[in-house]
């Protein structure tokens, strides 16, 4: 959704009638651009004209305005009022043109103090009665108007938590039409709103891994996936503890800092998912969609582009059960996403991008039944089954994912174990120690995690001996591994060598690395 808050110029009447220029911003991916809202006020009949590609939510706000003016005991004027946004050829969308239009109107009733309102941004959907409904996107509207030196912004009440948590610009709530002239009219007397708390601690997750019986293998390799920030798809029979895994996940993961926070918060406040009272996301997002979700909803997309699922994840983690039940198109429209970070949706006359930098953690049954090599439920599956359930994952999916284990079904003994597991709390020390190994090690580089590491960046980093060298060859030629597969593994040995504290890849890392790829479907 593109909304708006505006700049509003002085209005200098001439000799067809009243005119203002007025400076605004809409959204455009997250970030907010420049807009300009142009009014012109004349003699002649009575007409509320609105140019500028608007949707029908602008084209509506003629409606709201002049039934919110006539509310708060304004007079509106009578005459033929033209209300231009450019650039012509963007789309606008979203109410939040409705508080800045009103302002310009009845500035030209010399209501509003045109002196007051230099360098000062404005936001907000009106309701009929006046009231000031809170918009998305303010925070990005936030960020942009410091960085245009406005000396503050006027928004929404309800928007205050959200627009506060950026300093070194005034904030100014309100949640009425008067009220909002009676700002602009005395702002310098006017107390701006005070920054929020921004040292927010991070929630206690709900899941441990102390709740997890057995699966010693799938915690290692979640352990891995975590401290290099690596892909990881899980096969096994139902009820092993795929989905049980995949949502302690998080309780591992470690804390965002305060630039991750603010750019998540970004886009949730752009996608209109921020509740009401919300301020700084402080947890790694955890998005589980549908199988059935379309291309558009796991992407992003639409008439106006909108957040997908992958970008709601940014920062965090996204879960998707029943991997071989999504469709196949969805599931290969990932391949972009998993390699750049970044999405690009492309219309007509705009394209929108959005971050993307999630981790995958996926999840399927090995065949259609779902016991496909199970010790206690045969197979009823056909050989041709198999092969085509599975082949709804295509190679170049599967060769983009770093860690690929079988989670088998736990056994009587470990079922009926009663004796204390590994807290999530020690196993996220292990993984923030790796961590900060990597972020010391590519200091001087635009990355973090070994997952990220290119080819160039493999040759540097992922050093070892000539054992480990002779081991990595017979491997290729045994495994049949390609190049991609090739630099997957090297990347994952070296988080373990991290994890180990090793400055070498070493043998032990290596094949640790290889049997986390062994176990498989796709090759």
């Amino acid at each position: 959704m593109e909304d708006t808050l505006d700049i509003i110029n002085v209005i200098e009447p001439n000799e067809k009638g009243l005119f203002s220029k007025i400076i605004s911003c809409g959204l455009l991916g997250i970030n907010a651009y420049s807009v300009e809202i142009e009014v012109d006020i004349s003699n002649g009949l009575p007409h509320f004209i609105m140019v500028g590609l608007p949707d029908a939510a602008v084209n509506e706000s003629r409606e709201r305005v002049k039934a919110a003016i006539k509310a708060s005991d304004y007079e509106f004027p009578n005459k033929k009022i033209i209300v231009n946004l450019a650039p012509a050829d963007t789309k606008k969308a979203g109410p939040t043109y409705d508080l800045p239009i009103a302002i310009g109107i009845l500035t030209s009733n010399n209501i509003v103090n045109k002196n007051n309102l230099e360098n000062l941004f404005i936001a907000g959907e009106l309701g009929l009665s006046g009231k000031i409904r809170p918009v998305n996107g303010i925070l990005s509207f936030v960020i942009h108007a410091k960085s245009k030196g406005a000396k503050g912004i006027i928004i929404p009440k309800e928007n205050t938590e959200e627009a506060t948590l950026i300093k070194g610009i005034n904030i100014y709530p309100v949640s009425e039409l008067t009220e909002a002239i009676e700002t602009i009219n005395n702002i310098k007397n006017i107390k701006p709103a005070s920054c929020s708390n921004q040292n927010i601690k991070q929630t206690e997750s709900a899941y441990d891994f102390s709740n997890v019986k057995g699966q010693l293998l799938a915690k290692r390799a979640i352990e891995i996936a975590a401290s290099g920030k690596h892909h990881i798809l899980m096969i096994g029979t139902p009820g092993s503890g795929k989905t049980m895994l995949a949502q302690r996940l998080p309780s591992i993961m470690p804390p965002l800092n305060h630039e991750e926070r603010i750019e998540i918060t970004q886009i949730y406040s752009a996608a209109g998912k921020l509740t009401k009272g919300s301020k700084l996301i402080t947890d790694r997002p955890f998005r589980t969609p549908h199988h059935g979700t379309s291309p558009a909803g796991l992407i992003g997309g639409g008439s106006v582009p909108m957040p997908g699922e992958i970008s709601l994840a940014h920062k965090g983690i996204l879960f998707l059960d029943e991997f071989t039940e999504f469709q196949r198109q969805v599931l290969d429209s990932l391949r972009q996403a998993l390699e750049q970070k970044e999405i690009t949706i492309s219309r007509a006359r705009k394209s929108t991008s959005y971050p993307c930098d999630f981790m995958l953690i996926a999840a399927c049954n090995p065949c259609p039944c779902g016991y496909l090599g199970d010790k206690i439920k045969n197979c009823t599956c056909s050989q041709n089954l198999v092969k085509k359930y599975l082949s709804k994952i295509s190679g170049p999916i599967l060769d983009r994912i770093d860690i690929q284990i079988e989670v088998k079904r736990l056994n009587e003994n470990e079922i009926t174990n009663i004796k204390p597991q590994e807290s999530s709390t020690k196993i996220k020390d292990r993984v923030i120690q790796a961590r900060e190994i990597q972020k010391y090690r590519y200091k001087d580089l635009n990355f973090l995690c070994n997952s990220e590491l290119t080819v160039k960046e493999i040759k540097q980093f992922c050093t070892f001996s000539k054992s480990t060298e002779v081991l990595i060859k017979d491997a290729v030629k045994t495994l049949g591994l390609t190049a991609r597969s090739y630099d997957r593994v090297l990347k994952v040995s070296r988080t373990i060598a991290d994890l180990e504290k090793s400055a070498i890849i070493k043998d032990e890392h290596l094949l640790e690395a290889l049997q986390l790829r062994l176990n498989n479907f796709g090759q």
